[in-house]
């Protein structure tokens, strides 16, 4: 999975789950879409079902300073490199 695939994914779950239309990478996902925590918890999931594994709870904890678009790819593109590292993958 490329960078771009996983930023192709979010924008999908953006659109589907939030009915959010192109967010901006940059901007405050709270103050410019009105994103509580109830959405991030429905992003973790959402996460969790394109990685194909539970988020252990540090994982969870790491995901809480998250308040962009680009933070959350950098999160599931560094989740996704821990298991691909972790099933002895290249």
């Amino acid at each position: 999975m490329t960078r771009q695939d996983i930023e192709n994914e979010v924008r999908k779950i953006f659109l589907r789950d939030f009915e959010i239309e192109n967010p901006e990478l940059d901007a405050n996902l709270r103050e410019a879409y009105g994103f509580d925590s109830i959405d991030a918890i429905d992003l973790l999931l959402e996460i969790e079902r394109y990685l194909g594994s539970e988020l252990t709870q540090e994982e969870k904890k790491q995901a809480m300073d998250i308040r962009t678009m680009r933070q959350i790819i950098d999160y599931i593109e560094t989740m996704a490199g821990r298991r691909k590292t972790q099933a002895g993958g290249n």
